[in-house]
């Protein structure tokens, strides 16, 4: 505590007022009993010299009226004849001398023999005319005490002179005895005092708190500075039930006088209740009372803990304007919260249905009995609101909540034209919020539609708010409130509630409005990217199924960037492609458009995989390098993956290759479900590697299912077990049919909410005729041409394909003979009857031809020239032995026939 006023505290606490007040108790006692010992130590003094002088006298006056000193005077020889009975008297009165001297004071005897016979040192004048005389004197034994008395004879006349002495020392020896007892018995008293005012101190000291007299006094007066001008009642009642203190707050509140303090508190004219609490002395903590116009909180305490002298202390702090600030925070905070629930549980999906209906179940359970939503069809359409009045050409009802349905109440979907001439319809107009407490009045409201009016007030409907829905200036709706199972009406602070709610829904809504018009712009987009259908081909039964992630869940409106395809090639193969970009919008819609025309343009190249995903890097990379320096908001193709497989009906091979992409299904005919083991490439757009293939034979009937990630990854499951639930639900069924592999698929791992698009394409194998398929191989010599062409004509009519024969021909002459002029090496001609004519030359030599336009005077230069006419198609592809393959195409009549 001393600490507290910035003093350091001494060992013993001297600087306190209990430290102060013992010291000078000690020091009182200290002098007292210092006085009383010096008191005692002179009065015994005093009485030691008043016993010397006594009983020297009597000594004196004793022996000189003794018998026979008379005569022992007037013998010849008094020394002899008084020395020893001088002697004996000295020894027995306890003097230290007796001395007889004679009238001229000459010494007859004394207790030293060699002092005998001269002259007595004293006064001896006084004892001469008779009388007795004392003194002190300092004599060669110490401070003494003498009395010299005269020896008188018969007749009276004094014949000699007696002196007696006895020193001080020897008189007060009996008084100094006693001195360890006195100075024992003064340090006892003084010891015990000093405990008792340790004591004392000790008690002062725990009641002062350690604090000196000024801290005492400037605590003094700052606690009643502060008692008198805190902004709180303060009393103090003792155990009599008499006020003790009460500061000037306390005055004021209670209207005490101001002289009060010594009354009993039951005459203070204050309020039975405040008085009783006062008078009880329990304890109260924050005990709310009303006294008079004020509201007042009173706490109170005893003050006999700790020791404390008995009695309470109660504080009052007068709260009638804290109460009245309390309630508006409380409904202030309160409002907060409603708003705050709102903003968690409306506009939770970007749907414009949806979030009306969370406003309306949100009004119902929190304010309202019932309430409803009418929205703009523009709104629900998703188009751009322009009219600031869309109220004049009628709203929708989009939502409705509340505990019953046969209410009078407009039904969902119906549509709702609000008069300009009732105040509902004015006020959404306006753009105002209209508020009615009395419906029963029919003030005008039930214009819209009396008959419903009616219905409406007999279902206890009886308070209404009308609040317009407005997002960026445009008025989208209207949201209505009613009540009808409670009592209360409403009140402008529900409405001003209610128009908050709604401008926050409101937003929501329009949100969702602008997402659904960007979601259907972004889907068109998308849906025009992808394949519209199955191309004609005979090498594989296809489905596909495409499924864009949930709506607000997967980005916007669920639009992706994954993509198939199925392409087909020269000489009755088809290429199947899967692919993913990376994100979701507009954007990677965009971005997959551009990576399938790209994979449509390489592949009329008639690339192996490898190779065309190879090309396909490059490209990506060189967009994302012109995007990142054009500063295109876009950023480039930011990720991409895409798998390209090439399926030959007539060998039954399939080449395979991946940029990133997950390993595609092999279905065996016999139902066993094994993912292929394609090397893995890294994603498009990153360089630097080659592409790996893997070449395989497919049986016929067997499934090729190619997929993207968003079919086997999910937030509630891992990767790993996605494709293990995948492969369990291909294995184990060799009856599926594409279609309904697809189906199966999809109903065991799409999850309710996907959150990534997904594309899934199946494709059954097929394996072309061996009837359908002619091959030969041509010696590298020209007369073989004409043997080639007869074996072909051979062929065509068994094939019976007479009309076709004559062009074939030509076809095959020219391509033979081109082989044989500029190729080493076997020749071998294939004839394969597909939905069209396909002539494959294949040779070894990796020179392409080209076809260019032979002048007048040329002689050659003309048979490509011929087979580009003769062909309906015709290209060149490379072999993995280092050869090329030059092939055509021919419509069959049949088709020809069918396209006239």
């Amino acid at each position: 505590m001393a600490g507290r006023y910035g003093r350091p505290r001494s060992f013993l606490g001297m600087r306190s007022l209990a430290g102060q007040v013992f010291l000078l108790q000690v020091a009182i006692v200290v002098l007292l009993v210092a006085a009383s010992v010096a008191a005692l130590v002179l009065q015994s003094r005093a009485d030691s010299e008043r016993e010397a002088r006594n009983r020297s006298v009597a000594v004196a006056e004793t022996f000189a009226n003794a018998p026979g000193v008379e005569a022992a005077l007037q013998s010849p020889d008094p020394t002899a004849e008084l020395q020893p009975k001088a002697e004996a008297a000295r020894r027995g009165s306890g003097v230290d001398f007796i001395v007889v001297m004679n009238l001229e004071a000459i010494r007859y005897t004394h207790p030293l023999p060699d002092r005998i016979g001269k002259k007595f040192v004293g006064t001896v004048g006084p004892a001469l005319e008779g009388r007795t005389v004392t003194e002190n004197v300092d004599g060669t034994i110490g401070p003494l005490v003498q009395a010299v008395v005269p020896v008188k004879g018969a007749n009276g006349e004094v014949v000699g002179l007696v002196s007696a002495g006895i020193t001080i020392k020897n008189v007060s020896g009996v008084a100094e005895g006693q001195f360890p007892l006195l100075f024992g018995s003064a340090g006892g008293i003084l010891l015990l005092t000093m405990g008792g005012t340790a004591l004392v101190t000790r008690r002062l000291k725990r009641q002062t708190r350690g604090l000196g007299p000024t801290e005492m006094t400037r605590m003094y007066e700052h606690h009643d500075a502060v008692l008198h001008a805190v902004r709180e009642g303060v009393l103090i009642v003792g155990g009599d039930g008499r006020l003790l203190l009460a500061n000037d707050e306390a005055r004021r509140l209670l209207g005490l006088a101001p002289d009060v303090e010594g009354t009993p508190v039951t005459e203070l004219g204050l309020d039975q209740v405040i008085s009783g609490l006062l008078t009880s002395g329990r304890s109260a903590t924050d005990e709310v009372h009303s006294v008079g116009d004020r509201l007042l909180t009173v706490s109170q305490r005893s003050t006999d803990r700790n020791g404390g002298p008995p009695g309470t202390v109660t504080t009052l702090r007068d709260t009638t304007e804290l109460q009245t600030l309390t309630g508006r925070a409380a409904l202030a905070r309160s409002r907060l919260k409603l708003l705050y629930d709102a903003g968690t549980e409306i506009g939770t999906a970007l749907d414009v249905v949806r979030t009306c209906e969370e406003l309306t179940d949100f009004a119902t359970t929190r304010f309202a009995d019932y309430a409803t939503v009418d929205l703009a069809e523009g709104v629900l359409r998703g188009e751009e609101p322009t009219a600031v009045r869309a109220t004049t050409d009628g709203l929708r009802r989009s939502a409705f909540s509340g505990p019953r349905d046969d209410t009078g109440l407009h039904p969902l979907g119906s549509v709702i034209r609000f008069l300009p001439s009732t105040e509902i319809g004015a006020g959404l107009l306006r753009g105002e919020a209209v508020l009615d407490t009395d419906l029963s009045r029919l003030s005008g409201w039930q214009q819209q539609n009396p008959d419903r009016a009616e219905r409406i007030v007999e279902s206890g409907f009886h308070s209404l708010m009308a609040v317009p829905m407005r997002a960026r200036g445009v008025i989208l709706g209207a949201a209505l409130f009613w009540r009808a199972q409670t009592p209360e009406p409403f009140e402008d602070e529900d409405l001003s509630v209610a128009e908050e709610l709604v401008a926050r829904a409101a937003v929501s809504i329009d949100n969702a409005r602008r997402y659904s018009r960007e979601h259907n712009v972004a889907v068109t987009l998308q849906r025009s990217l992808l394949p519209q259908g199955l191309p004609d081909q005979s090498a594989i039964d296809a489905a596909y199924r495409y499924l864009p992630a949930q709506a607000g869940v997967g980005g916007l409106g669920g639009v992706g960037g994954d993509w198939f395809d199925i392409i087909p090639l020269p000489g009755a193969r088809v290429a199947l492609v899967v692919g993913d970009v990376v994100g979701h919008g507009l954007h990677a819609a965009a971005t997959m458009g551009r990576l399938r025309t790209a994979v449509h343009n390489f592949s009329t190249l008639d690339l192996p995989p490898d190779e065309l995903l190879w090309h396909l890097d490059e490209l990506v990379a060189r967009i994302d390098q012109d995007e990142s320096a054009e500063g295109s908001e876009g950023g480039g193709v930011t990720g991409a993956t895409c798998l390209y497989a090439i399926y030959d009906p007539a060998s039954g091979r399939c080449t395979m290759a991946r940029a990133g992409h997950l390993q595609p299904a092999i279905v065996s005919p016999d139902g066993e479900a094994v993912f292929a083991d394609v090397p893995g490439g890294p994603p498009l757009g990153l360089g630097g590697m080659p592409f790996e293939t893997l070449d395989m034979q497919l049986p016929e009937n067997s499934r090729l299912v190619l997929y993207t990630d968003g079919l086997v990854e999910d937030r509630q499951r891992d990767i790993d077990e996605g494709l293990e639930m995948l492969r369990a639900t291909l294995s184990g069924h060799p009856d599926r049919t594409p279609e309904e592999t697809c189906e199966a698929v999809l109903r065991v791992l799409v999850p309710a909410k996907a959150r990534d698009d997904i594309a899934l394409l199946v494709g059954r194998t097929r394996r072309l005729a061996a009837e359908n398929v002619a091959e030969w191989d041509v010696p590298s010599d020209p007369s073989a041409v004409a043997r080639v062409r007869s074996d072909v004509s051979r062929k065509l009519n068994e094939w019976n394909l007479i009309e076709e024969a004559f062009t074939t021909e030509l076809i095959l002459s020219e391509l033979v003979t081109n082989s044989i002029r500029y190729a080493n090496g076997p020749i071998r001609v294939r004839l394969i009857r597909d939905r069209t004519l396909i002539c494959e030359v294949s040779d070894r030599s990796s020179t392409s031809p080209h076809l260019r336009q032979a002048a007048s005077m040329d002689e050659g230069g003309r048979g490509l020239f011929l087979v580009a006419q003769l062909a309906e198609r015709w290209g060149t592809r490379y072999t993995d032995d280092g050869g090329k393959v030059i092939w055509t195409e021919q419509l069959l009549q049949s088709e020809t026939d069918g396209l006239v």
